[in-house]
């Protein structure tokens, strides 16, 4: 450990403009569940679908059911050991910008300034019909007052704000629609098969092309959406550290990988 500390160490004080890219590893201190084990592989069913969640009442009610009853504890979620350094990284000057994969604000509440929510947070929700946003604590108390039963139960955690209620029956699930058009409400977070917004992809790319190096903390980067950043930056000959338990899909890109849990690693940021 003390080894790879100080091959870490080596890497940021040798790029003293560092391009971070994190994701859900960041966050499991935090009590916030992983998806994927260390081979890179789906550890539960995949998360819903974007066509799936728009087309279908049914994928919502149980969306949302699950929803009610996981955000009371991501809903209060605070950063751990690893956002608190990398905000460090931040406040020393060694960080360019902060790009992450997920979607629980952590970063920000630690103080990392320059963030980018590649997909999302969850902390808000946005009409698909008219764009009206509300804050997720606000659509919670809608949602225990229409379904008051559903506030007591309890289930484990799963990632972003999910819970394993498997076998309950959603079809009495009143799911509230927007208070302005009726439309749909939907979390401002990019699900499964929906596009990232470009303006994001481009403010990232920008900031990649400013940076020495990138580091990876956190992520497998098996979903595309990530994993092109690391690739661009091999693209540009721009060396690639990732802190990551287990294999990730930029593995071949990589000048050095660290497999040990994020905080650890990180605990030499002071």
């Amino acid at each position: 450990m003390e080894a790879d500390r100080a091959r870490l160490r080596a890497f940021i004080e040798a790029h003293p403009r560092l391009f971070v890219l994190t994701g859900a590893g960041c966050s499991t201190d935090s009590g916030i569940p992983d998806y994927r084990d260390t081979n890179g592989g789906w550890k539960r069913p995949q998360p819903v679908t974007y066509q799936a969640f728009m087309g279908e009442k049914s994928t919502r009610q149980r969306y949302w059911a699950r929803s009610l009853v996981g955000w009371r504890r991501f809903g209060r979620a605070l950063p751990n050991a690893t956002h608190h350094a990398l905000a460090r990284l931040e406040q020393q000057g060694r960080v360019t910008t902060l790009l992450t994969q997920n979607v629980d604000g952590l970063h920000q509440a630690a103080g990392q300034r320059s963030v980018i929510d590649l997909h999302g947070r969850l902390d808000e929700v946005r009409c698909m019909g008219c764009d009206v946003r509300l804050s997720r604590h606000v659509f919670q108390e809608a949602l225990v007052e229409l379904n008051p039963a559903w506030a007591t139960l309890d289930a484990g955690d799963a990632p972003d704000g999910d819970a394993d209620l498997e076998g309950r029956d959603f079809s009495g699930f009143n799911v509230p629609a927007c208070p302005k058009c009726s439309g749909i409400l939907k979390p401002d977070v990019v699900f499964f098969g929906e596009n990232v917004p470009r303006d994001r992809v481009d403010a990232a790319v920008t900031s990649l092309n400013e940076a020495d190096a990138m580091l990876v903390v956190g992520s497998s980067l098996m979903v595309f959406s990530g994993y092109r950043f690391a690739a661009a930056a091999a693209r540009e000959g721009k060396p690639i550290a990732a802190v990551n338990m287990g294999r990730t899909r930029a593995d071949p890109l990589l000048s050095l990988k660290i497999e040990h849990p994020c905080a650890e690693v990180l605990s030499f940021v002071s």
